[in-house]
């Protein structure tokens, strides 16, 4: 649910006003209301902005020289220097510049190996006896041999179709040749070989002085990032603040949650700041705070993946997680994967930190619903169960269901959460507008529930046919009544009556459309069947007869091919139930969107996520 949000004006004395923001700041409850484009219009924010931005990076990088399992003392330094920031990213910028300057050497040290190993004194040697030294190369097949006869050329290395080679000849002698002039290093490879390892050696060095960096002040770094973002956050806050009575009277607006403004009142009934309280307004844009019990709440990052709702509507994290787990174990349809999902979920949640923990639960659940849902559909590591002969199995496959009634059960959880959604935009209509708004959405829900729980009950529960006819009738009278004639009760019928008919064409068509979609739950759970059973009869084919390698090479197949089908199907176990929900659930559901989060004036924590 989203909680109830109370708007607050506090007029402060100037002399007053950093008392205040730094108990207001302590306190953590107040969402406040800032101006426009405050941070494009204040350099020093703007300052502060790219600074954390700088430090942002630079924890990345140097998080990257900590070694595997040590150990890193998380208390936060609270008054860090940055002068461990400008060392950080100097050694940094060295070791970067060092490696570039490696990779040069290495290319030209590359270059220079085609013409062995010789002494640049020599050619100098040559040349003041006389004698002009020239480097070329060219394609093998434009090599000219009469080139070794007028210009004294001298092959050194082919490589790959290109001929090296050298000419001797005299100074002011011309050289008419099909080749290109190659521009020796002023270092032979040998010497660039040696200046390489070099260079290495001084890599070796800043790494070693950036892993100590990392084991033992990479949290002096978080501690300036964390005064800096306390800092940009206070600033904005000032900047949101208007100025009255030449600045001597200070007026700041924000937005307290109701369960939260008894701290807020104890604070300001004892502070002498004037203040007034008041309920949001249609037009008010409130920030939004969600509240779910422990299960919906594994949810919402899933739904905020989308849009986070308006104050004035639904949260419907809670009426789409269930399904959205049922979703996700059918899509994966594997009881093995569920199983692996659940067991590595349980192991690291005992290691894991509490901010993964809640994650760690949600594959929990995910797992859970897919184990429940692969045996159902009878599959286990792509093994079919309703085929396997074990006889503890055969009371269990009367409840386990083939394609065909796959396909079906697909169809059907897609008309339940499709009625189930306009159900829920109903009594979201009703709570938001009151009953005479909600009218023609009722007028839908109770023809198309009515009339196919009429149809079912008829036939899978005897229902008399006469009786069910004149429910027929009840059902989708009402229904009409409702969508043509008291859509809207303060407008003339003859226009709610072609509203009714513009709307039962998108109702229509829309219904059609959004109750095929869900096929993809069916196509998606056979596929990653098929494919387990593929590279099940793979490892078995292709293993050979000799015993202990057959085996080998059997589990290989078969964790390869089990790895690749649960990468693909999990992330399509994913996506397609998030399709389903952002698109089908949440436009029957009537969902509008556009809540921004609610961010309290507080100073940020250890492992707080900042941006």
């Amino acid at each position: 649910m989203i909680l109830k949000m109370k708007r607050y004006s506090f007029l402060i004395y100037h002399k007053q006003y950093t008392d205040f923001l730094e108990k207001i700041r302590d306190l953590g409850v107040l969402h406040v209301i800032e101006k426009t484009n405050v941070a494009s219009e204040n350099e020093s924010l703007i300052e502060k902005m790219q600074f954390s931005a700088r430090i942002k990076n630079t924890i990345k990088q140097l998080e990257k020289f900590i070694p595997k399992d040590t150990k890193i003392n998380e208390e936060i330094p609270q008054n860090a220097s940055p002068e461990i920031l400008y060392q950080v990213e100097n050694l940094l910028a060295a070791k970067e510049q060092l490696e570039n300057k490696h990779s040069q050497v290495v290319k030209e040290c590359e270059r220079m190996e085609v013409w062995g190993a010789f002494d640049y004194n020599r050619l100098v040697e040559l040349k003041n006896a006389g004698f002009v030294i020239g480097f070329y190369s060219c394609s093998l097949r434009n090599f000219d041999q009469e080139w070794e006869v007028k210009y004294n050329a001298f092959e050194i290395e082919t490589v790959a179709s290109t001929v090296y080679f050298v000419t001797v000849t005299q100074p002011g002698e011309k050289i008419d040749i099909d080749a290109d002039v190659v521009k020796l290093a002023p270092k032979s490879a040998e010497q660039l070989s040696e200046e390489a390892a070099g260079i290495l050696t001084q890599i070796a060095e800043k790494t070693e002085l950036l892993t100590k960096l990392a084991v033992e002040n990479l949290n002096e770094l978080k501690g300036i990032e964390i005064r800096n973002f306390d800092n940009i956050a206070y600033d904005k806050v000032v900047l949101s603040t208007e100025h009255h009575a030449d600045d001597r009277v200070m007026v700041l607006e924000g937005w307290c949650p109701e369960e939260s403004e008894a701290s807020l009142l104890e604070y300001l009934e004892t502070s002498g700041v004037y203040f007034e309280s008041s309920m949001p307004t249609e037009e008010d844009k409130i920030p939004i705070k969600l509240k779910n019990n422990g299960f919906a709440k594994l949810f919402e990052p899933i739904g905020e993946m989308y849009d986070l709702p308006n104050y004035h509507e639904l949260d419907l994290t809670p009426f789409f997680a269930p399904f959205y787990m049922l979703f996700f174990g059918l899509c994966l349809g594997d009881a093995a994967y569920g199983l692996l999902f659940l067991i590595i979920a349980i192991i690291l949640r005992f290691k894991a930190k509490p901010s993964l923990k809640p994650l760690l639960n949600l594959v929990i659940w995910l797992g859970s619903s897919t184990v429940i849902m692969g045996f159902i559909s009878g599959t286990f590591l792509g093994f079919s169960l309703i085929d396997a002969k074990i006889e503890w199995l055969e009371k269990f496959k009367g409840i386990m269901l083939d394609a065909n009634k796959l396909f079906y059960t697909s169809l059907i959880l897609g008309v339940v959460q499709i009625f189930y959604g306009i159900f829920v935009k109903a009594y979201g209509v009703v709570k938001r507008y009151g009953w005479a708004a909600s009218l023609s959405t009722w007028g839908w829900f109770v023809a198309l529930v009515g009339g196919s729980g009429t149809y079912l009950a008829t036939a899978f529960l005897g229902l008399d046919a006469g009786l069910a006819k004149y429910m027929y009738y009840v059902f989708f009278g009402t229904g009409i009544l409702l969508v043509f004639i008291l859509n809207d009760i303060k407008r003339n019928p003859l226009i709610n009556i072609g509203a009714g008919l513009w709307d039962s064409y998108n109702m229509a068509t829309g219904l059609l459309g959004d109750t095929l979609s869900y096929v993809r739950l069916f196509a998606l759970g056979i596929c990653g069947s098929v494919m387990g059973f593929v590279f099940n009869d793979l490892a078995f084919k292709l293993s050979g007869d000799i015993p202990v390698v057959s085996t080998i090479f059997m589990l290989l197949i078969m964790i390869i091919g089990h790895g690749i089908n649960i990468f693909m199907s999990t992330l399509g176990a994913f996506v397609h139930p998030m399709r389903l929900t952002f698109v089908e659930f949440y436009k029957n559901a009537g969902f509008e969107g556009g809540g921004k989060k609610y961010n309290p004036f507080t100073k940020y924590k250890k492992n707080e996520s900042f941006l």
